[in-house]
C-alpha cells in the first residue's frame, strides 16, 4: 500500500467512526420504536444481535438487560462502523444525491449480507422482533444516518 492509499484509508476510517455512529444511533432508535410497535418489546430488536455472543436462542430476548441490550447494541454499533468504512471508501462525497445513493447502496448490501450471506448466528436477528416493513425502515434509517453524517461533514468543510 502506498502512502497516498494509506492516508485515504485513514481518512475513511476517521469518517466512518462518525458516519457509522450516526447510522448506528439512527437505526437503534428506529429498531427500538418498531420493536415496541411490532412486538411490544422496546429492547427486543436491539437485543437481537447479542446472539453473536450468547447463541441464536438469545436473540429472542425481549427485556432490557446488560447481557442482551448492551451486547446487542455493541455488536450493532461495531458492524455499523464496519459498513460505514465500506460507504466511506466506495462512495465519493460530492453531492447530496450521491450521498443518498451511496448510503442506500451500502444499506442494501448490509441487508443482503446480513440475511442472505451470513451464517444464522452472525445475522443481526432483527427479524425475530420486526415485521418486514419495520425491517425495511430500520435499514432505511441506517442509510439516512450515513447520508446525514456525510452531508454534515460536507457543510462543515
Amino acid at each position: 500500500m502506498d502512502v497516498g492509499e494509506g492516508q485515504r484509508l485513514r481518512r475513511a476510517l476517521q469518517r466512518a467512526l462518525i458516519s457509522g455512529s450516526a447510522a448506528s444511533v439512527a437505526s437503534t432508535l428506529v429498531l427500538s420504536y418498531r420493536s415496541t410497535r411490532d412486538n411490544a418489546a422496546p429492547a427486543g430488536a436491539v437485543n437481537a444481535p447479542s446472539q453473536w455472543v450468547w447463541g441464536v436462542a438469545e436473540g429472542y430476548a425481549r427485556a432490557p438487560t446488560l447481557r442482551h441490550t448492551a451486547v446487542g447494541f455493541a455488536v450493532h454499533h461495531l458492524m455499523s462502523i464496519l459498513w460505514a468504512v465500506v460507504y466511506e471508501r466506495a462512495f465519493a462525497r460530492t453531492t447530496v444525491a450521491q450521498d443518498l445513493l451511496g448510503a442506500a447502496a451500502t444499506a442494501t448490501a448490509a441487508y443482503l449480507v446480513d440475511y442472505h450471506v451470513a451464517p444464522r448466528r452472525l445475522r443481526p436477528g432483527f427479524r425475530k422482533h420486526l415485521n418486514p416493513g419495520s425491517l425495511f425502515v430500520a435499514y432505511a434509517s441506517f442509510a439516512a444516518g450515513l447520508a446525514a453524517a456525510a452531508a454534515f461533514d460536507r457543510r462543515r468543510r
